[in-house]
């Protein structure tokens, strides 16, 4: 039985990861999952200078789900790779770096900084607001999205994963626009924008206002963008979006997806990944299923 899949030229031992920011960069968890039963650990988002994040309170729980408004906080990239780097080089799996900015110049300079450093991956989070560009989220504009694409590959040695927007029109746009741009695979879905009220202090529940909903209330609409953007265009997908079980990853498997990532699960189930990779090992006995690659996208 093999598990094994294949991101851009990156084999992982299965298709299992982290979502970016649910993870930490895998130190605070580590004492309760064994990260080697892990295909990837995704870190948390990584900027050029440390970002202090957005005020509190900037969580909130939702029927099914949760908003988070945490503004990508980080320690920047410097302390990212004398710190983060050498805890997750002691494990046998592989390392992908999401990097966040504020401009065009802000990603390229954490790409070109992380270019000689012993990373497998990047993951672009282009759903960041463009600061330059009037707070318009890069993700939300296909020639945005191509033209950054296209730039931050003129300072990737590793493969490049464009993190896609879910709050478009239509998530084949952004997809092709990144495949245009260069990219070498794709991730999807980010969070959802929406918003709490405490109808008891009659205020918003998270200071910023608004915030991302993530968790098994998104799932439906993220197995369908990883399905439409899967027959778009030929890029490997990393599905995410709610998935709390095996059953869950397997559903964005046969949807097109090559890889998954878990994220708000992490959070009330430390033990969730372990136990999903567990779970697709036995769905793939009871099917004998001899190849993880055989079911990718099957269901058309």
């Amino acid at each position: 039985m093999n598990t094994t899949v294949n991101l851009a030229g990156i084999e992982l031992k299965n298709p299992v990861m982290t979502a970016s920011g649910t993870f930490g960069s895998g130190e605070e968890y580590s004492e309760f999952v064994d990260l080697n039963r892990l295909g990837a650990v995704v870190t948390k988002g990584v900027a050029n200078v440390p970002w202090p994040g957005n005020p509190t309170p900037r969580i909130a729980e939702t029927h099914g789900g949760m908003l988070n408004a945490i503004g990508l906080q980080n320690p920047g990239m410097e302390v990212f790779c004398d710190r983060d780097i050498p805890f997750l080089k002691q494990f046998r799996t592989k390392i992908i770096v999401n990097v966040c900015g504020k401009s065009t110049e802000d990603y390229c300079e954490v790409v070109e900084r992380l270019a000689d450093e012993p990373v497998d991956m990047l993951e672009i989070n282009i759903s960041c607001p463009n600061v330059k560009e009037g707070g318009i989220a890069f993700g939300q504009n296909p020639a945005s999205v191509e033209a950054i694409t296209k730039e931050i590959k003129k300072y990737a040695k590793q493969p490049v994963i464009m993190k896609l927007s879910p709050n478009v029109t239509n998530i084949t746009d952004t997809a092709k626009a990144a495949e245009a741009g260069g990219a070498d695979a794709l991730s999807l879905i980010n969070t959802i924008t929406g918003m709490k009220i405490d109808i008891h202090r009659q205020t918003f529940a998270l200071a910023n206002r608004t915030g991302g909903l993530s968790g098994p209330a998104v799932k439906p609409i993220a197995v369908r963008m990883v399905y439409q953007a899967s027959n778009a265009v030929k890029l490997p997908i990393i599905g995410m979006g709610g998935i709390a079980a095996w059953e869950d990853a397997i559903e964005f498997i046969l949807a097109g997806a090559t890889a998954i990532s878990v994220g708000t699960a992490n959070f009330y189930n430390p033990s969730a990944v372990e136990e999903i990779a567990d779970g697709i090992e036995k769905y793939m006995e009871k099917h004998h299923i001899e190849n993880i690659s055989d079911i990718i996208g099957k269901v058309q």
